[in-house]
């Protein structure tokens, strides 16, 4: 039986219009990259989900999604290994929790090492 809407949030954030001219602004989300000294991430390290292999995983960056890539870039770059940027996280293959926090830290970034 199908649900009734109370009000326009039922719909999930999607508004029907017939106005011909309604252009959507797709460009009012794009976040601004805080100064490295303003960022606060997190060094963890995980295995879950990866066959038993250890990844760096750097979390709590504060930015748009170009500037996370290049960082991210950088980090593998001087790690000399893999690695991938998603769901606004780094994750760098291996356990280079230590040599990246040196890294970022003489970047300007303020990292916290989470986890044993």
């Amino acid at each position: 039986m199908a649900k009734k809407l109370s009000s326009l949030d039922d719909l999930g954030g999607f508004v029907f219009s017939t106005n011909e001219n309604f252009e959507f602004d797709t460009n009012s989300d794009t976040a601004e990259t805080l100064a490295p000294s303003k960022q606060r991430l997190e060094a963890h390290l995980d295995k879950k989900n990866r066959g038993g292999k250890i990844a760096t995983v750097i979390k709590g960056f504060q930015g748009n999604e170009e500037d996370l890539k290049t960082l991210g870039k950088m980090l593998k770059t001087k790690c000399g290994v893999g690695g991938a940027v998603k769901d606004n996280e780094i994750i760098i293959q291996g356990n280079f929790r230590d040599k990246i926090i040196q890294i970022l830290q003489a970047e300007g970034y303020s990292v916290k090492r989470v986890g044993g």
